[in-house]
């Protein structure tokens, strides 16, 4: 024998709006409820389906199973209405003025559903005049998703909030809960900690906290990205950091200030920004050859847009090497490119061999000690937060160099390495763990490119390697690791497009399709999902160089390019470096 069970969609709301019917006829109650003197007709039956208050409640041992009027003090009229008119039709009213009333009424009632609207309804309305406030109500009643939720709202709009015009009262009033989820966040953006620090301290002169509870809250501040002079001023002023524990943590951030060259290999959490997005920066370059410009901009892989640094490089450079060790941005050498402020079409080129260091907690430079030779289109990579220099050319005109210098951060000094077995400049590197890997270039006793690849373990090793060659000569091309192989990509003026893959295992190389033009002089980096970025670079149309704007991505998965996105104009020379940078410095 077959049979069917089919759901009738409209029994159980039909069902609940006969009850309703029934209540506003005050017909078949047999109960009141009262709260704040005001009386409410109900039916026990429903109650009891609806609530685990009301169901243990009208048991046939308690006292108000057989009563006429049940009295609920603790409730407030406004809250119990709301509760009744949710039981009867499914539907609720909330409003800022209404929201504690029905919570606490759907918390002691123990009505669940009622209390998931309210969670609801504070995470879908979040603003910034009521997230301090909801964050209260909830953390008040234990709404977690919704307190995880405004503390989120907060930690993300922090900026606005502090805003020069913002009344702080709401802030001010924040949960200490909260406040702690808050200043623990790793992303907030907008927000230099300095005033994030000022507002930890206004609060606690607001709410005064026992020594135990202010050290748990001042310990979220991350005292390092805090001025030094501001940091020994506040201390001054405030008894709350002054005590013992606090004092040891501003006293390290003291410390670290000092550390000068040591401080990218003594990064922690309370030395990083608070931003969780890495941006990818293009340093330097410009629209012609040989006329590079100081700026610097950001590109967000995700919105892909371009924004400009509101700081720009210390000098006009090019084929400079740049690095980054402990999210510091590090500029080696190059040329400085000096034009005729008379006549523009001519220019001085000295090649360089200072080193600017630019720190993104402070947006400032800094000049650190200076390489040992001057060098440009040279190579520089980081290995074990340990910098490498790598042949290059001094002045035009000047033999290459096969020296390779080693930046020591502990001493704050360049140090001589392991020298090349001969010299080359316009080589590309790459690195692998330990492994440092350049190939092609120019060798000085030899006009044309290179096919040669060079590996140095940096580990155990005391000279470079031989590896497999590259099927093509290169010279000005780029490298870069994805997945522990190695890509090598175009050069200057090759006569075709294509690309190829070095595999260290198995120390040979393969082509890849090949780029849909030509180009050089181009920006080229990684991203976090495995794909090269190539930004700009020149490229030749009807026998003349063309500086183009376009941003091309190669998939080593599918082994394909496609056009992204356009920069903001023509670009090449650029060089890319991949750093976490505060949203307060871009324009």
């Amino acid at each position: 024998m077959s049979y069917f069970l089919i759901l009738s969609k409209s029994h159980g709301s039909r069902m609940l709006s006969r009850f309703q019917s029934l209540r506003e006829d005050r017909r078949m109650c047999d109960i009141i409820l009262e709260a704040e003197g005001k009386e409410f007709l109900a039916h026990r039956t429903l109650l009891a389906c609806s609530s685990d208050y009301f169901w243990s409640m009208f048991q046939d041992h308690t006292l108000e199973s057989g009563a006429h009027t049940v009295s609920l003090p603790a409730l407030t009229s406004v809250g119990l209405e709301q509760v009744l008119d949710f039981i009867y039709t499914s539907w609720i009213s909330l409003s800022p003025s209404t929201l504690e009333d029905t919570l606490e009424a759907a918390c002691y009632l123990q009505i669940t559903d009622a209390v998931d609207l309210c969670t609801e309804y504070i995470s879908d309305s979040l603003s910034l005049d009521n997230c301090c406030f909801f964050a209260n109500v909830a953390a008040r009643y234990g709404l977690s998703e919704a307190v995880a939720d405004t503390n989120r709202f907060i930690a993300r709009n922090m900026s606005k909030l502090l805003g020069p015009n913002r009344e702080r009262s709401g802030l001010l009033e924040l949960n200490i809960e909260s406040l702690q989820e808050v200043l623990a966040t790793q992303e907030m953006p907008g927000v230099k900690e300095t005033v994030l620090l000022q507002f930890a301290l206004d609060w606690l002169g607001c709410n005064p906290l026992p020594a135990l509870e202010s050290n748990s809250l001042l310990s979220r501040v991350r005292f390092s990205l805090v001025p030094p002079d501001e940091l020994i001023r506040l201390s001054a002023q405030k008894p709350a950091l002054r005590t013992p524990f606090i004092h040891s943590l501003v006293q390290k951030a003291l410390h670290y200030h000092t550390q000068g060259p040591l401080q990218p290999l003594v990064q922690s959490v309370h030395t990083s920004l608070r931003a969780t997005t890495n941006r990818i920066l293009l340093v330097g370059g410009g629209r012609e050859a040989d006329r590079p410009q100081t700026q610097i901009q950001s590109f967000d892989e995700r919105s892909r847009k371009f924004h400009k640094l509101s700081i720009t490089m210390p000098k006009k450079l090019q084929y400079q090497g740049i690095c980054v060790v402990g999210n510091f941005l590090f500029v080696l050498g190059g040329e400085v490119v000096e034009v005729d402020a008379e006549n523009e079409k001519t220019a001085v080129m000295t090649v360089s061999d200072q080193v600017w260091r630019y720190d993104p907690r402070f947006d400032r430079w800094e000049e650190m000690e200076p390489l040992l030779q001057k060098r440009a289109q040279f190579s520089c990579c980081v290995v074990n937060g340990v910098i490498y220099a790598i042949g290059g050319r001094g002045q035009r005109g000047e033999p290459a160099l096969s020296s390779v210098e080693r930046y020591d951060m502990k001493a704050g000094c360049w140090r001589s390495g392991v020298a090349l077995p001969h010299a080359v400049h316009g080589q590309a590197c790459a690195t692998i763990r330990r492994g440092i890997y350049i190939s092609g270039g120019i060798h000085s006793n030899q006009p044309e490119s290179s096919k040669e690849l060079l590996f140095l373990n940096t580990h155990d090793s005391d000279a470079w390697e031989r590896r497999s060659a590259m099927s093509i000569a290169r010279f000005g091309h780029q490298m870069a690791t994805i997945k522990e192989c190695i890509y090598a990509f175009l050069g200057m003026y090759e006569p075709f497009c294509d690309i190829e893959r070095y595999d260290p295992a198995q120390d040979q190389w393969t082509r890849l399709k090949p780029l849909l033009h030509d180009c050089f002089c181009y920006g080229l980096t990684v991203t976090a999902g495995g794909r090269a970025l190539m930004f700009g670079g020149r490229k030749w149309q009807d026998g003349q160089e063309l500086c183009t704007p376009d941003v091309l991505e190669y998939d080593p998965e599918y082994d394909s390019w496609k056009k992204v996105c356009k920069l903001p104009g023509p670009l090449c020379g650029t060089q890319c470096a991949v750093m976490t940078i505060s949203e307060l410095i871009e324009k």
